[in-house]
């Protein structure tokens, strides 16, 4: 597992980049991008900054979220034209059936990834993402069948237990790389002990993201930087560069994490580096 040891050692720190997300959109902040021109354009920008992995969602014409492979197949070309970025799909979806959200995983070529939330959240005020295990293990199963690496999704503490459960129920390949998200509502609040917790609960042969919603992405991504971890931002995570000023870019996030890092004497990991280090 990671830890504070790679830290010492220099090791280099993989950025994901969250460009869009599948909620919000230009009315939260107009320079998000959600066409797969835009989406592309913003990832070859994050890419110079320091970003090794694309986090993507697909969207409608109308900029709503798409679970249509064929959404995703547009939306990947269009990144793996202007980039050499990991590609990771989203499979998380409120209220979305499970077929769905197998959707994602059907692109040719398969994404390199694809993120596996790991059990139940509430999500505004008369929805739940259920995540059931059912539809986890279904869902890795056919990530397993293509070749897709899960990016397994640990909301809350609780989660983190359902990681060591889908170690006993199925045969993942390591590292076991998971991401540990901090925020509001059933996210595990985002106190910097609970980050040491869940790094400490996470299973041997583990490497983590940190994931900060709002406020708590910069502090977050620190502190995962120095627990010798990786570290998620983007637009679809925060929509602020500082307290009351919108984000130039999903660029201007990963520059200042990507600077943190180097700060802290760890090089922002290429999308080769990334590749070799989740064993891609």
């Amino acid at each position: 597992m990671t830890g504070y040891d790679d830290y010492l050692a220099g090791e280099p720190v993989i950025i994901t980049v969250a460009l869009t997300g599948g909620v919000h959109g230009k009315e939260a902040n107009p320079n998000l991008p959600e066409t797969p021109a835009e989406v592309a354009a913003a990832a070859a920008d994050a890419e110079d900054a320091g970003a090794s992995i694309a986090h993507l969602h697909a969207r409608k014409p109308n900029g709503e979220r798409s679970f249509a492979t064929e959404r995703f197949q547009e939306l990947t070309e269009a990144v793996r034209e202007t980039t050499d970025l990991v590609v990771q799909h989203s499979t998380g979806g409120t209220g979305a059936p499970l077929e769905a959200r197998r959707q994602p995983l059907r692109t040719d070529p398969a994404p390199e990834m694809a993120s596996l939330d790991m059990g139940p959240l509430n999500r505004y005020r008369h929805l739940t993402s259920e995540n059931p295990r059912a539809m986890v293990d279904d869902l890795y199963d056919e990530m397993a069948a293509r070749g897709i690496k899960p990016e397994l999704e640990a909301f809350n503490d609780g989660h983190v237990n359902e990681v060591h459960g889908l170690l006993d129920r199925r045969d993942l390949a390591e590292p076991y790389h998971t991401t540990l998200i901090f925020g509001g509502g059933t996210l595990t609040p985002a106190r910097p002990r609970n980050l040491l917790n869940a790094v400490r609960n996470l299973p041997e042969g583990a490497t983590f993201n940190t994931l900060g919603f709002g406020p708590h992405q910069l502090p977050f991504a620190t502190l995962g930087t120095i627990l010798g971890g990786h570290v998620r931002v983007g637009l679809e995570d925060n929509v602020y560069v500082e307290r009351g000023e919108l984000a130039a870019s999903n660029a201007q996030l990963v520059e200042r994490v990507a600077g943190v890092a180097r700060t802290l004497g760890r090089e922002p990991a290429t999308p080769d580096e990334a590749r070799e280090v989740l064993n891609l």
